[in-house]
């Protein structure tokens, strides 16, 4: 027996269709790119080739000539970096507590010890006025996050490093194509560790690359990059340290060179979607919710994220709660980051409540709303009224 099915009511059919979900990120690739990865399946060199040679030639060029060398992520970048440096067991690395949690796991990784410094509560980057008095006999390097694309001050940071003889990891996952004083990011200071995962501003799927020095670094890092292996001649290898699998395939490799030319289009609109969103934010009503906005830095970031930070102190809700809502109205959000020293991990090693309160705070209310070429700014407008009407029906009175 066949069901039966009752008809929805008349009023049904006028109700206006349903809006498609709003991610917070979304790659872009062309046609171009995505024909050139087949091709590179077709030719049966998939993994480390030509193409992982051809991206490095071109970062290369993007960093003013310096030396490149790409990774299956811009997390053991960071790692590799360090080992060449000649950090480990004994010795102290400067970082943020605001990040993804990578950039201190990796200084646990060689055997070093992270040292926490606060944030600045503007910016959100390390406060660099407190990270002298951080500093001890056993530090052996800093790692500067840019977050969400905005650069660290390079002139103070290095002014810092040259006086203690420190070394710079610069964690620039988030500020490829950044730029500071006129200056492409990566291409001055130190190392410069890039990421291209699929939320970043140009993506190889799964992806990164270092940027170093000279060519003896250089050649560290494909050691490292590949299990300590030096090939000669025909059938010539040696291994020298103990490297590991961090490679990146050719199949990846095609589709960051395929973004490449794009990156400055990408974040042009990036700019144009976050001239928009503080336009929009920047009315009396909106002004009175307390919401704080990033620094708008129109000439130095890339925009890779668009992060407001909620009042807690003005909300009767917390920031789960918002995010639900904003759910249940079709857009995603995303929170970037807690701060890493509350993470048990962490807390094992002796951190705890308070240790970083600014850090905590932006860490707790942070909001990361949707910013990607693709957007419209039609859906920038639906992204601040939804969550304008959240904040304003969850005020305390």
């Amino acid at each position: 027996m066949s069901a039966t099915v009752t008809p929805a009511p008349s009023s049904a059919a006028s109700a206006k269709p349903a809006l498609p979900f709003l991610p917070f990120t979304r790659p872009t690739v062309d046609e171009e790119t995505i024909a050139g990865v087949a091709e590179v399946l077709r030719s049966g060199q998939l993994t480390t080739g030509p193409q992982a040679r051809a991206f490095e030639a071109k970062l290369s060029e993007f960093c003013g000539g310096r030396p490149v060398r790409v990774f299956n992520s811009g997390t053991c970048t960071m790692e590799i970096a360090l080992r060449i440096a000649g950090v480990g067991p004994g010795h102290e690395v400067i970082t943020t507590p605001l990040s993804w949690v990578a950039t201190s796991n990796v200084v646990l990784e060689v055997g070093a010890k992270p040292v926490f410094v606060d944030i600045d509560p503007i910016t959100r980057n390390i406060d660099l006025d407190r990270v002298e008095a951080a500093i001890t006999p056993a530090t052996r390097a800093i790692i500067p996050v840019d977050l969400g694309g905005l650069p660290v001050d390079r002139d103070r940071l290095y002014a810092i490093a040259r006086k203690h003889n420190l070394r710079v990891v610069e964690d620039a996952a988030q500020s490829f194509g950044s730029y500071w004083k006129g200056q492409r990011i990566g291409s001055i200071g130190d190392f410069v560790s890039f990421s291209f995962h699929p939320n970043k501003n140009v993506t190889s799927i799964e992806g990164g690359a270092l940027v170093m020095n000279n060519e003896r670094e250089a050649k560290l890092a494909e050691q490292y990059r590949l299990q300590g292996v030096v090939r000669t001649g025909f059938d010539g290898m040696e291994v020298e340290l103990v490297g590991g699998k961090f490679n990146l395939t050719d199949v990846a490799a095609r589709v960051g060179l395929g973004q490449l030319p794009h990156l400055e289009e990408f974040n042009a609109k990036r700019r144009e979607l976050a001239r928009m969103y503080f336009e929009l934010f920047d009315t009396p009503a909106l002004r009175a919710l307390g919401l704080k906005l990033p620094v708008a830095d129109f000439a130095q970031a890339n925009w890779h994220m668009f992060q407001v930070v909620l009042p807690e102190e003005k909300l009767t809700i917390k920031r789960a709660e918002v995010m639900a809502e904003m759910h249940a109205a079709g857009i995603a959000t995303g929170i970037h980051y807690p701060a890493i020293h509350l993470f048990a991990l962490y807390r094992r090693l002796g951190w705890k409540d308070g240790d970083f309160p600014h850090a905590e705070y932006t860490g707790r209310n942070t909001l990361t709303i949707p910013l990607f070429p693709a957007m419209t700014r039609a859906d920038v407008v639906r992204v601040v009224e939804a969550l304008a009407t959240i904040l304003k029906a969850h005020q305390k009175s």
